[in-house]
């Protein structure tokens, strides 16, 4: 009995050790890829403003119909569904490695009944017997004592694997708001651009009925009229391109969406309105390793690198596994339990690599290479942040000089398209002028438009970049 009791003891000692040794390198952040601190050209002084990480994106958004359409894409977009697929299946994987590291108890239970006729048995003179076994038992078919840590490492790994994920589910959302919000910026600039189009095509045939009148009148020649209509075929044909726009970014906003939003949705705000004009403080650019889902998916594929490494080292060493089993067996069932029927076997074996060491080398080579390549990506997605940020910074800056330059641009040619068609009425000026101010006009109104929605657009790239759009109020 006391042998027995040690032999016990000895068996759950092995199944309860930790491992001795780990071989995962440190996982340690990297110094900083990028400058400390954002260009101050970009940060004037006096722009300090709240963290967009802080901000809702119910709140930073002001348009209650890009809301709705936002929240269907949250819920109905295919591939944001294909990212949340793959979370789960991360963490199956992270769960069936971790089991790994506790043991895997069978429990058996068996009845037997065994009968002999009195030729078949051969035995006990020739009489007929009946014989009955049960036994029950608790078995460990194969345990892996993780002496050297590599079951660890490589639930570790895989873990990392799972978070990464994650993050990387949450970078998709982040960016599926941003695409969202484009499309929609381009949905109602092409709106805009149709109603510039057709006030003008509207305003160019009433420059051509005049044409018309004068030219039969005799007070002007046939190229007046014919530049009127060049000039009326022109804005038709952009009405027409932009149709075809049209179709194409209500598909794509479709599809980002995920299907038809239900219900009528609310008016939309002018294109000038849609951002929140709220000062976004830039902070460090060491804040973005915390912020960026991207740069933490990217940490967390080092830290499975890293993982993998120490399992791959550990390889190199002999293998401590553990099989077992303790129960009880009978020939009568109503004495199944009991100590004369207990039965146990506790066989530790130890299994090391002899000529299999230039495979095992290769791993540790594939395993380092994967560490390097992990670090660069994780830097790599630290340098992006950084030019993301300091791009839509330059854009948040300039861009909204360029939309106030542009619009005084816009009234002082609509006075001089006016002026000159009040010339060419009045027998002043030549048809040429009107040709020359209406063109002008056009593209300046055309641009105008298209400044408005790279603004609304870059203000949305800006609290992406810096974080924003993880939290949801309602």
């Amino acid at each position: 009995m006391p042998r027995m009791r040690s032999a016990r003891r000895a068996a759950l000692l092995l199944v309860l050790a930790l491992p001795a040794c780990h071989f995962a390198p440190p996982h340690a952040t990297p110094p900083l890829p990028t400058p400390p601190l954002y260009d101050a050209s970009l940060t004037p002084a006096g722009t300090a403003g709240a963290r967009a990480a802080d901000i809702g994106w119910r709140d930073f958004f002001r348009d209650p119909r890009l809301e709705a359409l936002i929240t269907a894409a949250l819920e109905y977009n295919r591939d944001l569904v294909v990212a949340v697929g793959r979370i789960d299946v991360a963490k199956g994987l992270y769960r069936i490695q971790g089991a790994d590291r506790i043991p895997t108890v069978l429990g058996t239970a068996t009845v037997a009944r065994t009968h002999s006729g009195a030729n078949a048995s051969g035995v006990n003179g020739g009489q007929e017997f009946t014989l009955d076994r049960g036994s029950i038992s608790a078995s460990v078919p194969s345990f892996e004592i993780d002496f050297w840590g590599r079951v660890r490492d490589l639930t570790d790994a895989a873990r990392a694997d799972y978070l990464a994920t994650v993050q990387a589910q949450r970078a998709f959302q982040l960016s599926l708001i941003q695409d969202v919000a484009a499309a929609y910026f381009a949905q109602l600039e092409t709106l805009e651009q149709i109603r510039l189009a057709d006030t003008t095509v509207v305003s160019r045939r009433e420059v051509l009925r005049i044409a018309q009148v004068r030219q039969r009148a005799g007070l002007t020649s046939a190229l007046d009229l014919r530049s009127a209509e060049s000039l009326l075929a022109q804005a038709e044909a952009s009405r027409a391109a932009l149709g075809v726009i049209q179709a194409q970014v209500n598909s794509l906003l479709l599809v980002l969406v995920g299907g038809p939003v239900q219900g009528p949705l609310p008016a939309p705000l002018p294109l000038a309105q849609q951002t929140d004009t709220t000062l976004l403080g830039p902070g460090l650019p060491s804040e973005l390793l915390l912020v960026r889902p991207d740069i933490l998916a990217a940490e967390e594929r080092l830290r499975a690198a890293e993982a993998s490494i120490g399992a791959a080292r550990a390889a190199f060493f002999p293998n401590i596994s553990l099989t077992g089993a303790w129960g009880f067996a009978s020939a009568a069932l109503n004495s199944l339990v009991g100590l004369d029927g207990l039965t146990w076997n506790v066989s530790p074996s130890l299994t090391t690599p002899i000529f299999n060491r230039g495979r095992l080398k290769g791993n540790a080579q594939v395993a380092r290479a994967e560490g390097r390549i992990a670090l660069a990506e994780y830097e790599r997605a630290i340098q992006s942040a950084f030019r993301e940020v300091t791009d839509a910074l330059a854009g948040r800056r300039y861009l909204a000089a360029q939309v106030a330059a542009q619009e005084r641009a816009a009234i002082a040619q609509r006075s001089i398209a006016q002026l000159a068609r009040t010339r060419y009425i009045e027998g002043v000026a030549s048809y040429l002028e009107v040709l020359d101010a209406e063109r002008n006009l056009f593209q300046t109104e055309q641009q105008l438009l298209r400044l408005r929605r790279t603004n609304s657009e870059n203000l949305v790239a800006l609290y992406i970049a810096l974080g924003g759009g993880m939290i949801e109020r309602r």
